[in-house]
């Protein structure tokens, strides 16, 4: 499953949106001012009035959800009880999970209920256009190195290589007319976890318009997105945190309907002998990726679509994922901000007069 970058459409990137026909860490989140009331100016007094939060904990995160307008109240409510919606379909390890029981079908078809329908097309055009650096079925090396459990461990070779043998999304059959999935490899398991959160966020910007409202925030353990602007008018500004819990920030960016999400290796990891493994793993080694890079930040429109991006131009490193902007970033329709292992600090020149930084001079990226 291959695709060049002469073969992708200009209207990729809607593919990416949720297939609902409704009107998807620790390295983002949304700045202290820009989810409180103080960013509110004496015109916005009726907005603050309106405003309405809530704290969840699914997805094995915290998530923070603000909203205002006059239906926020019933907004917030229907986000919540969707986050819990799609926390309980999309969780792995579950027999009782529509993921699980995909697992546990293997070699039989499985018909995809919409939502991981959308996920499965979503996946695999990543598959595709990444080259494998994104992978819905790395979740066996995961299971492997303890990142689904806690239980951290260095495997042997040999069972990296085993494990291997049943990673490649290219042996999944996916029939999108029927919605039927099958795998050709017994032993595969798949995991949506690098863009169930993503995915979320986005469902959550449809019921925010749904229910009316036109100004929003969500913080899905630090996969930042936000609908349309700041009661006040003006742009949401969101920190990418830096690597170091030094409070500092890469830089901040403003944006107006858009998802800021960041991958790091620091967001999880275990030490052994001295040695640091982080999660982000390479689907053609099986290890943690050493791509050079410390993180990844995406900006885009679309939620689903910037959280597979930004674990996939992490296993890149610079190079190619500079490559892969200049050929897919105006089809894609996102931006990037990099951070090296050197300390320089990359971004797409689409962000020039949005993105700011103290932390380090912007090295910008042309098309």
């Amino acid at each position: 499953m291959k695709n060049v970058a002469g073969d992708l459409p200009e209207t990729t990137k809607n593919r990416f949106r949720p297939a609902r026909g409704m009107a998807a860490g620790i390295a983002v989140c949304a700045l202290t001012a820009a989810l409180s009331g103080c960013v509110l100016s004496a015109s916005s007094v009726f907005a603050a009035d309106k405003k309405k939060s809530r704290d969840v904990f699914a997805m094995d995160t915290y998530m923070t959800l603000t909203a205002y307008g006059d239906h926020a109240d019933e907004a917030i409510d229907g986000a919540v009880e969707e986050i819990h919606r799609l926390d309980a379909l999309l969780t792995t390890g579950s027999g009782t999970s529509e993921v699980g029981q995909i697992n546990e079908a293997q070699q039989n078809s499985y018909l995809l209920s919409e939502d991981t329908a959308s996920l499965m097309e979503s996946s695999l055009l990543l598959y595709e256009a990444t080259d494998g650096a994104f992978d819905l079925t790395v979740y066996p090396l995961m299971k492997l190195w303890g990142f689904t459990d806690g239980n951290f461990r260095v495997p042997s070779q040999e069972e990296i290589d085993a494990a291997l043998g049943v990673v490649g999304a290219d042996a999944i059959e996916y029939d999108a007319s029927s919605g039927r999935v099958t795998f050709d490899k017994n032993g595969m398991e798949i995991d949506f976890g690098g863009i169930a959160k993503g995915y979320t966020s986005d469902r959550l910007m449809e019921l925010f318009r749904e229910n009316g409202v036109e100004s929003a925030i969500v913080s899905l353990g630090g996969n930042v997105q936000a609908l349309g602007k700041k009661p006040d008018g003006s742009p949401w500004k969101v920190g990418i945190q830096t690597p170091e819990e030094d409070g500092r920030y890469l830089g901040i960016v403003e944006i107006e309907d858009q998802a800021v999400i960041t991958s790091g290796g620091y967001e999880r990891f275990f030490e052994e002998d001295g040695r640091t493994y982080h999660h982000i793993l390479d689907p053609e080694t099986g290890y943690p990726a050493e791509s050079g890079l410390l993180s990844v930040t995406i900006v885009s429109p679309d939620g689903t679509l910037a959280d597979g991006l930004s674990t996939s131009l992490f296993v890149m490193g610079e190079e190619k994922a500079v490559d892969f902007w200049k050929a897919h970033g105006e089809a894609f329709g996102f931006e990037f901000v990099l951070l090296t292992d050197e300390g320089r600090l990359l971004a797409s020149d689409g962000l020039r007069d949005a993105l700011t930084s103290d932390y380090a001079k912007i090295e910008w990226v042309e098309g």
